[in-house]
């Protein structure tokens, strides 16, 4: 006989069932990886009051503990405030306040207060700022560099691999003077090395917390060391470096530094764009297209189509790039909603940001095992394309003259013959000496 399935109590509280009923909006609750950061931020702060400013040590000790159970993931369910709420984020920030301390509150066997005890020293307006700064630090650092990493490693590996196999390069689409597919792909790798510097030149100032500003940025309420206790222990829970704001104005009516990273992001976006494009068209094929590489077959390509199969992580990942840039698009907007004191529109800051962060780390995982690392050239295939490239007479300039070396590539072109055998009809020029000065390989 099946055992009765045992109710879960409900630990939120008054201020949270107000929101839930108030908030009927998405239906999208704010990302795990915030409410995470956000209960690390409450166990910090408790730490740093019963420090500073009195708070009782049972207290403190029971918010920290349940506090460091909802970092852990625990208690998940319990978080359902809409992500579309008051622009402070106060909802969520007490939806936090309310859970841990019903949960220290059952542990600790007497009354620990939302606000007097787990809010102490702190105000949404500095606490929600300090949790978009918290969680997207921690998911930089921990998911998004480590991601980037690989994929550069990956695509280093294919360039030094085919740094001799040359190829047709393009512009306009059009065929274009040669280039080694290891030259190609270095510049796929230059590109991933400048996000992961940006990324990295933007950790101090999305690591500056504007935790210890309380309401307006004066302090109110809090004791001159608390931010200071509080960075101090929030480093030590997550082995990355937390600092108080060097000004909570700043920090707490704005949100640029979010906008800037969003920023970072978006680059990134559009540069792994341009890479999932590059191998749609190298891929493209079999029969008809470029036929220069050949990604892994992962799946049918078609319902109708028996044997098509489509370069599906590309487009993925190129859907992946499209929504980031969307994202950036409502951040901006987002960002410049900083009316006087306070920026009112945080929670969707948060949940864009978290949402690009998660997106892009787990489309460039996908990207680095599933495309670029099981990528084969087709060696054979582009060799043959090159022999026939009319452009290559443009290594005739010097001797002949843009021209003559005009008429050369239109009758190669027409003929559909080599560019050699016709210089060789077309000028003087000795066939070996021809042969030297179009061999591909010497223009790369």
């Amino acid at each position: 006989m099946q055992s009765p399935e045992i109710e879960k109590p409900i630990l939120y509280q008054e201020q949270t069932a107000l929101a839930l009923e108030n908030f009927r909006i998405s239906g999208t609750p704010m990302p795990s990886e915030f409410i995470h950061a956000l209960a690390l931020i409450k166990a910090s702060a408790a730490k740093a009051n019963a420090e500073h400013a009195g708070l009782n040590d049972e207290i403190a000790i029971d918010i920290q503990r349940a506090a460091m159970e909802v970092s852990q993931g625990k208690h998940d369910d319990a978080f359902m405030v809409d992500v579309f709420q008051t622009g402070s984020g106060t909802s969520t920030n007490m939806n936090v306040n309310e859970v841990i301390a019903s949960l220290a509150t059952d542990k600790l066997g007497k009354p620990v207060h939302p606000n007097d005890h787990v809010n102490m020293g702190q105000s949404s307006n500095d606490v929600i700022p300090s949790a978009i700064h918290v969680s997207a630090t921690l998911a930089i650092s921990r998911e998004l560099i480590p991601a980037l990493q690989s994929l550069m490693s990956a695509i280093d590996a294919k360039s030094i691999l085919y740094r001799e196999t040359v190829k047709t390069g393009r512009t306009h689409l059009m065929d274009a003077m040669p280039i080694t597919l290891g030259q190609e792909l270095s510049g796929w790798s230059k590109q991933i090395q400048f996000a992961i510097t940006r990324l990295i030149e933007v950790l101090p100032r999305i690591s500056a917390l504007a935790l210890g500003g309380t309401a307006v940025g004066t302090g109110i309420n809090t004791h001159p060391d608390f931010a200071r206790s509080a960075c101090r222990e929030l480093s030590q829970l997550t082995g990355l470096r937390f600092l108080p704001a060097d000004n909570y104005f700043a920090a707490i009516s704005s949100q640029d530094t979010a906008v800037e990273v969003s920023g970072h992001l978006n680059t990134l976006a559009v540069s792994l764009m341009k890479i999932c494009n590059d191998l749609r068209w190298m891929n493209s094929g079999p029969l008809t297209g470029l036929g220069e590489i050949s990604l892994e077959k992962l799946q049918a390509g078609s319902s109708i189509m028996p044997g098509k199969v489509n370069p599906v992580i590309p487009e993925a990942v190129a859907m992946v790039c499209a929504q980031v840039m969307g994202y950036h698009q409502s951040i901006t907007i987002a960002g410049q909603s900083g009316n006087f004191q306070l920026n009112t529109m945080l929670p969707l800051i948060g949940f864009n940001l978290l949402s690009s962060l998660s997106l892009l780390t787990n489309g460039i995982s996908a990207l680095t095992h599933k495309a670029i690392v099981p990528m084969k050239a087709n060696i054979d295939k582009m060799a043959q394309s090159l022999g026939m490239n009319p452009i290559l007479v443009t290594a005739l300039n010097s001797k002949v003259g843009y021209e003559q070396g005009a008429l050369i590539a239109k009758a190669a072109y027409e003929q559909k013959r080599p560019v050699v055998d016709v210089a060789a009809e077309m000028t003087d020029i000795p066939i070996e000496t021809l042969r030297t000065l179009l061999d591909p390989k010497s223009m790369t």
